[in-house]
């Protein structure tokens, strides 16, 4: 019987793949991604530089905007351009610190865009169903509480996945089949148990994910029954003007994400070139 020497280490670096199956096409595929990508720095940069230079705009709902166009450079920022340079120049070694970091703030940046997502909800809420206290209440210094808290949880958050992957020992295969150094992508490498992995990447993807939906549902929930009980048709319309374009970015986010959760859990007869298409969507469509 031929057995394996495998002896635990620390790799010095990984290999991303790309996406499997289509490395002949991963020129191709770059083409469409960077203009996504080009187009979200520039649209961001532009709703940044007027929030910040109209001063009829610095009002919370705007606030929340700028903060949600900063997390959109930033999210794909750190993914894309190391992509991209192994997409283009074959440059697709990464150092196991550097893999680490760059999971941690891809991770991080997903968990502080639901939490900006989840404010931005409750300034609907606000705007619709409590108009006349809408500034007193939304004041800077609530603004602020919001901003920390929405950082301290996606700190709480992610901090344990680098420890988590620092303990595994790893063996024979130093090759991450994804485009970036994604969590368990990274995790499925070692050759330990990664239950604990697993279970906890679960946990927080799901409680990010059903948490805020569940406090954006009800927000929504409340505004409807405010918007249905005004009596004019006009003051309907814009009452829900105010909130379709929220509504189409939660959606824009939200639906990449639950599919990226799903299918690398459970869905082992995807191929894995779908599995990871759909988890760079919410990077590139940011």
């Amino acid at each position: 019987m031929l057995v394996l020497n495998c002896t635990p280490h620390k790799p010095s670096f990984f290999i991303l793949k790309g996406i499997p199956g289509l490395e002949a096409a991963h020129l191709w595929i770059s083409v469409p991604w960077t203009a996504f990508y080009m187009m979200t720095i520039i649209a961001n940069s532009v709703v940044l530089y007027i929030i910040k230079t109209e001063a009829s705009l610095h009002q919370p709902m705007y606030i929340f905007l700028s903060m949600l166009s900063g997390t959109d450079i930033a999210l794909p920022t750190c993914v894309i351009p190391k992509t991209l340079s192994a997409f283009w120049f074959g440059s697709k070694e990464i150092y196991f610190e550097a893999c680490l970091i760059q999971m941690y703030f891809a991770h991080y940046l997903v968990v502080v865009e639901s939490g900006i997502l989840t404010s931005m909800a409750f300034d609907r809420y606000m705007a619709v169903c409590n108009p006349l206290r809408y500034t007193s209440i939304l004041t800077n210094a609530l603004l602020g509480k919001l901003a920390f808290l929405v950082v301290l949880r996606s700190i709480l958050y992610v901090v344990p996945f680098p420890f988590l992957l620092k303990r595994l020992p790893f063996c024979n295969s130093n090759v991450i089949a994804h485009t970036y150094c994604e969590h368990m992508s990274v995790a499925k490498l070692a050759c330990a148990d990664i239950t604990v992995n697993a279970v906890y990447g679960m946990t927080i993807a799901f409680s990010v994910v059903f948490l805020d939906l569940m406090c954006i549902s009800l927000s929504y929930a409340l505004i409807l029954r405010a918007v249905v009980g005004l009596s004019s048709k006009e003051a309907r319309a814009k009452a829900f003007s105010t909130c379709t374009a929220h509504i189409c970015v939660i959606a824009v986010f939200y639906t990449p994400f639950l599919f990226t959760v799903i299918l690398q859990r459970v869905g082992h007869k995807v191929s894995p070139s779908a599995h990871i298409i759909v988890a760079n969507l919410y990077f590139h469509l940011s």
